[in-house]
């Protein structure tokens, strides 16, 4: 600026001399010569002014080269640099910045759960949102539950050839900033029906020889072992495909000490999710009246 300064003010010198050298060039009283030495100075001073111009320009340009602002909304890590460091292209990275709303959930499904759905579908017992318009939730690690629900944004065309898994990505409003970039979290795809279905307690459910199996309890209050079909756990509760009608009881607690054809006695259950109950004693056990 103040090199920009100097040459203005020649530049003015210029000019009042070449309005001096003029009409006295008219007159006679200076030389021809004169005239052109005090044009070729004003012009001359004029394109230094405008020189020391752009070297302002460039200067303030440069200047501001120094000030970085980010283009998002965030906050930023830790400095990667101390003041006073020569940045080249090899240590560029100053800090990272995190968006933190919306923030972008990352999950996988594998190919063998992409094939049950597909033939869960296929046999009706599972129907997918119209769309596949699915809502998110999202379960932090102590079990609660995010109180925003994101919605599908990105889904990975190909299969991680690693992992048999592709990538799903939720977005997620995070105004109050409870999410943090790297965080564990469970997603909970919501939207879809299960036409009919059938739940019972997971502790109803036993393991033997042949699969899976529930004891029912049928007339005379006397129990019977039936082999079911098991699909996939909602809270504390399984989904049952095959072996069970709506209403018929099943024994919860208890089922240790049953033997087919054994009497029991029936009580409300009231320990899960299912609607109804009832219990039972072999001496005593809990069942509960499955719902659909």
């Amino acid at each position: 600026k103040a090199a920009l300064a100097r040459q203005e003010a020649a530049l003015e010198t210029a000019r009042l001399n070449l309005a001096r050298t003029k009409p006295l060039t008219e007159q006679n009283a200076l030389s021809q010569k004169d005239l052109d030495d005090a044009t070729g100075q004003y012009q001359s001073t004029a394109a230094a002014v405008e020189q020391a111009k752009a070297e302002v320009e460039t200067a303030r340009l440069n200047l501001s080269y120094t000030t970085i602002t980010t283009p998002v909304a965030g906050i930023s890590s830790s400095a990667r640099q101390t003041d006073g460091t020569y940045i080249n292209p090899q240590n560029s990275l100053l800090t990272t910045v995190a968006v933190l709303s919306p923030m972008w959930v990352n999950f996988s499904l594998s190919e063998n759960e992409i094939q049950k759905y597909r033939d869960q579908t296929a046999k009706g017992l599972f129907r997918p949102p119209k769309n596949g318009d699915y809502k998110v939730e999202i379960v932090l690690v102590d079990g609660s539950v995010f109180p925003h629900a994101g919605q599908l944004t990105f889904a990975e065309p190909s299969y991680n050839a690693q992992t048999g898994t592709f990538l799903i990505r939720a977005s997620v409003n995070n105004p109050d900033g409870i999410l943090r970039p790297n965080q564990y979290v469970r997603a909970r795809l919501k939207g879809a029906i299960r036409p009919n279905a059938i739940l019972v307690p997971q502790r109803a459910v036993q393991q033997g020889s042949k699969g899976h199996f529930v004891w029912v309890v049928g007339k005379e209050s006397k129990v019977e072992q039936r082999p079911v079909v098991v699909g996939d756990w909602q809270g504390d509760d399984w989904f049952i495909f095959e072996g069970l009608r709506a209403g018929e009881q099943v024994v919860v607690d208890g089922a240790l000490t049953l033997r087919p054809g054994a009497v029991v006695s029936t009580k409300p259950y009231a320990g899960g999710r299912a609607s109804g109950a009832a219990g039972t004693t072999p001496p005593k056990a809990d069942a509960a009246k499955n719902g659909k």
